[in-house]
């Protein structure tokens, strides 16, 4: 044992940068708790809680910092204008921000002893030490002991301006304040004005933690793939990947002079017809000596059509360059149906290829970043990847800068979607300093909404605005509808939410009380007792006929409803056929989870199996924008009056992932970052279940079969509620009688609990 402790020692000593982000992960160290208990492991206890604590007051990490939210402002403009139609440039259509392009970073550090510190800049850079300016050029100086404020101002048009300092203990990381130069110089009196006046915000940063390292350089990581055929015949030769896929084809051995047409493909038909085919490329070949070429953007295909149009050129293979983001999976499900766990196999592979740099709507088309798409994917990412910075990122990209002039996207539901995804997110993560930073751009963005309601108080589509809700046909956008009002209000519970984390009391209760007035204005004047529904809009003051399932369905899982008006919902809504369906997968995402809300999750499960089963039968690799089942053939190709222009991977269709992990594993946080949470296990017509549901303190895994229940967190205090027709027994823990068949055991950190029920 002492040569062992010797050994952990030393290691530790000596390479504690890469022991620290070992060590400090939770579930490996509550294992190391666990799992010692004589006198000799207590002494190794002892060893690693004090390597521990020396690790995290030791170990220091610089990092490249940069004005929050610029990087990501960025690299999404960067991202989305990548897209091209029929090989021709195709922007958004929306407002983009750009980089502040002049930045100034400093803090005050108190040395013990003189340290040599080295500074590196993405741009031309000014350093001073207590006002002392180097002269250009200098990145190397010696900061002596005692109190001293050390400044970088740097300016940067083509990409963000960054710093990267390293010393023994100044080092740049997220406590360095930044500052684009938002102050008042002058006064009205012609005086200087204190530079106290300055905005200056926390730095931003993310894992760039090499000088080396530049984030104007960030590229997705990428492997080769082989395709599964290809078929030569004359001057074509059809490539097949086997399963939709992204990424940069690459050409071996090319050579040659002539001229070469690429055509991909979702579909087979797409990739053969050159006339409509949405994504291609067109190379002009002069090379003697044989050499591999790979493609200047990726692109999304299953399969790839190559023309030599002219000339002689010849290649003798093709493969590709799979360009993936680097997260991880760590949540799971799998159960007794196999169409269920293939379902779930493709809805996780959808949301692979749709998690980029950001998580965006679809990789064939639009490749962007929809407010609408990406809450979604961050609610899919809870229950698989629990990535926060591909969340934040996101978030921060689609809110740009002040000033506001439109709503996110141009489509006023897409911003009510943005607020709702700032206080999810909190709830899964537990991440207070998120809050604080988006706070301020929060406000402007809310100031921006009620600023543009009408004289009623309610939000209608005014110029500019695109009011979209769901493709469907014949869906009157015109109006004071009740969707957008229900999502508004959820918007000012969410500004209230975060105002009250932030101790911004005033503004919590102005928020709150906006959110209540405007609820019960939308029940007086949309709820419809005849229809027992809230129904589709209001014109010139009076309600509409029609009866959608929008409005309603979300007002059941926002719990806005009474038990009464839940119950007529669900009868003369959600479960009524003659009420419009919805053939989007992102809507389905909603109606089914309120549908599970409901408790309907053996009626929901046969849907997901009809729904993206059906898919499946149509041979589907990856689920798609849109799912009509009456649709044959070709038909379910096209789209937007285009033969091709359904997007057939779109992230909308992985919702699956959330359904299961949700609403029959039946986790979820009761407050943020799963400090407490309950789960709610709900077979919905399985034999059994199993999984793991991700939490930022490692996961929290189930297993349920008709008669058992096992559970275990790592985190937090759960609750596990559940039926059982007569009392349940476990041999940990005490369960709890809540009466009509329903019990609760309280789940404890750390600890394994096996319930028998029937």
């Amino acid at each position: 044992m002492n040569t062992f402790f010797s050994f952990v020692a030393n290691s530790i000593f000596s390479w504690r940068h890469r022991c620290v982000a070992l060590l400090y992960r939770k579930p490996l160290f509550n294992f190391f708790l666990s799992h010692t208990t004589n006198t000799k492991h207590v002494k190794f206890k002892l060893v690693l809680l004090v390597c521990l604590v020396w690790l995290n007051s030791t170990a220091q990490q610089a990092t490249w910092i940069w004005y929050p939210g610029d990087f990501e402002i960025n690299l999404a403009n960067k991202m989305q204008n990548r897209r091209t139609d029929r090989n021709t440039f195709f922007p958004p259509f929306w407002k983009m921000d750009a980089h502040y392009v002049l930045m100034d970073f400093h803090k005050v550090f108190d040395l013990k002893a003189p340290e040599e510190i080295t500074v590196y800049a993405e741009g031309t850079f000014n350093l001073k030490l207590d006002g002392n300016a180097f002269e250009s050029g200098v990145n190397k100086i010696t900061v002596p002991a005692g109190k001293h404020k050390i400044n970088v101002k740097v300016w940067n048009e083509g990409s963000v301006p960054a710093i990267f300092v390293h010393g023994k203990t100044i080092l740049s990381d997220n406590t360095w304040l930044v500052t684009f130069e938002d102050k008042e110089w002058i006064d009205e009196s012609g005086k200087t004005s204190d530079i106290s006046a300055t905005k200056w915000l926390n730095a931003g940063s993310w894992n760039f933690d090499s000088p080396s390292q530049l984030p104007s350089k960030f590229k997705l990581p990428t492997k080769p793939l082989l395709a599964v055929n290809k078929t030569v015949s004359g001057n074509i030769t059809l490539v097949d990947f086997g399963k939709e896929t992204f990424g940069f084809i690459k050409l071996h051995n090319l050579k040659g002079n002539g001229k070469i047409s690429i055509y991909y493909g979702e579909s087979k038909e797409e990739a053969l017809d050159a006339a409509e085919a949405m994504t291609l490329d067109r190379l002009s070949i002069n090379q003697s000596e044989a050499r591999d070429s790979v493609m200047p953007l990726s692109k999304a295909f299953r399969y790839v059509n190559i023309i030599k149009e002219s000339g002689d050129i010849s290649f003798n293979d093709v493969s590709m360059l799979y360009e993936y983001a680097d997260v991880k999976q760590r949540g799971s499900f799998t159960c007794s149906d196999d169409e269920i766990n293939k379902i779930l196999d493709v809805a996780k592979y959808t949301l692979e290829l749709n998690t980029r740099e950001f998580f965006i709507d679809g990789i064939k088309r639009d490749r962007w970043v929809w407010s609408g798409d990406a809450l979604q994917s961050y609610l899919m990412n809870y229950y698989s990847y629990f990535d926060n910075p591909t969340v934040t990122r996101t978030i921060q990209a689609l809110r740009g800068k002040d000033p506001v002039t439109a709503h996110i996207n141009t489509i006023v539901d897409y911003t009510f979607y943005w607020f709702i995804s700032v206080y999810d997110y909190y709830l899964y993560t537990g991440d207070k300093k998120f809050i604080e930073q988006i706070y301020p751009k929060m406000q402007t963005m809310m100031d921006y909404c009620l600023s543009r309601r009408n004289k009623n108080g309610l939000i209608e589509g005014l110029s500019g605005d695109w009011t979209f809700i769901d493709w469907a046909a014949g869906l009157s956008k015109k109006g004071e509808i009740s969707f957008e009002q229900l999502l508004f209000a959820r918007s000012l519970e969410s500004m209230s939410l975060c105002a009250n984390i932030l101790n911004d009391k005033s503004k919590a209760a102005t928020y709150k009380k906006l959110a209540a007035d405007l609820k019960a204005k939308v029940f007086s004047i949309y709820w419809n007792n005849q229809k027992q529904a809230l129904v589709h809009s209001r014109v010139s003051g009076k309600q509409t006929d029609n009866v959608t399932r929008y409005a309603n369905m979300f007002g059941i899982f926002f719990n806005y409803f009474n038990e009464t008006q839940r119950q007529q919902v669900k009868k003369s809504v959600l479960l009524n056929d003659n009420i419009q369906k919805i053939t989007t997968p992102y809507m389905r995402f909603y109606e089914l989870e309120a549908l599970c809300a409901m408790g309907e999750q053996d009626y929901v499960l046969k849907e997901m199996k009809d729904y993206w089963g059906g898919m499946l039968n149509l041979g589907a690799t990856s689920f798609w924008e849109e799912y009509n089942p009456t649709q044959s053939g070709a038909a379910h190709l096209a789209m937007y009056g285009r033969k091709f222009g359904k997007s057939l991977c779109h992230a909308w269709g992985a919702s699956p992932i959330y359904l299961l992990g949700k609403y029959y594993l039946g986790v979820k946080p009761t407050s943020a970052g799963y400090t407490t949470y309950v789960a709610e296990p709900n077979l919905g017509g399985l034999e059994w279940m199993e999984g793991k549901v991700p939490t930022p303190d490692g996961d929290i895994e189930l297993r349920m079969s008709a008669t058992e229940i096992k559970i275990s967190g790592t985190c937090g205090t759960g609750t596990l509620k559940f039926k059982s027709k007569s009392k349940p027994i476990t041999a940990v823990g005490d369960i709890t009688d809540k009466g009509n068949g329903n019990y609760e055991l309280v789940i404890e950190k750390g600890k394994s609990y096996t319930v028998t029920y029937n």
